[in-house]
């Protein structure tokens, strides 16, 4: 579980975040959503650790990670996976290699250990035979499994993921979209998802966040959001053409 507790961030004296507290909780998929502006992005960065916050503290567990120092946050960090909105795989190297890069970096396991690591990872994200190309000659969609791969082959705890079907068709979305939730579910991650796809709010939103002018304004799950009276949610959510087709009667 991670909890967000009254964080606020300002850049050039504008608060982007203000007062924001909010608990994603363990083995669930928590879905941040809001406009472009709202908060989202600068948000997932304070609770990783790459912006300092300017108020509120950032929980994991028991653990305060805004009072770590160095030595603690790396150690916190390397029970994180994390999903790029571009899969951000390393062009010159190969499938395996992209893979095994976090063994590589912070584990001093066997090379055969590694292998039957990254070949696990793999065959979970169904790549069995992928080993040895290189991004080049990857689809968009096998990109995206190729970091879900990365990210959780350290087993982590943590798992965070900004806009991960960007620049996927929906058919393939979708398949991303439960590859995500399935492995959440699994290995009882607790799992931050940065989306503005409604697709996917619909499809896996245990627990949905929506930030609204750096607020948290509304918080529910999937089930929920449909029949929330929050206008601002709603000028959102219906602005979706799969939403306003989920919101007309049968």
């Amino acid at each position: 579980m991670i909890r967000a507790e009254n964080i606020v961030k300002s850049f050039d004296g504008r608060r982007v975040l203000d007062d924001v507290s909010v608990t994603f909780e363990q083995g669930k998929t928590n879905l941040i959503i809001g406009r472009s502006g709202s908060g989202k992005t600068v948000l997932m960065k304070c609770l990783v650790g790459l912006m300092p916050t300017d108020g509120g503290e950032v929980w994991y567990g028991d653990t305060c990670f805004s009072r770590l120092d160095f030595r603690q946050v790396k150690a916190v960090r390397q029970e994180m996976g994390m999903i790029f909105q571009g899969g951000a795989l390393l062009d010159s190297s190969t499938v395996e290699e992209n893979v095994r890069l976090p063994l590589d970096l912070f584990t001093d396991r066997s090379e055969a250990d590694k292998r039957d690591r990254v070949d696990f990872c793999l065959e979970r994200v169904a790549l069995t035979d992928a080993n040895r190309l290189y991004p080049s000659e990857l689809s968009g969609g096998m990109i995206k499994r190729v970091a879900i791969a990365r990210a959780i082959v350290m087993n982590p705890r943590f798992l965070f993921c900004d806009e991960p079907n960007s620049g996927l068709d929906p058919i393939t979305s979708g398949v991303i979209d439960r590859l995500i939730a399935e492995i959440t579910r699994e290995y009882d991650i607790t799992t931050v998802i940065n989306t503005h796809d409604m697709n996917s709010v619909l499809e896996i939103g245990d627990k949905v966040v929506f930030l609204h002018e750096g607020r948290k304004w509304w918080e529910g799950s999937r089930h929920d959001i449909m029949t929330a009276d929050n206008p601002e949610l709603g000028d959102f959510v219906f602005a979706s053409p799969m939403a306003r087709r989920t919101r007309q009667p049968k």
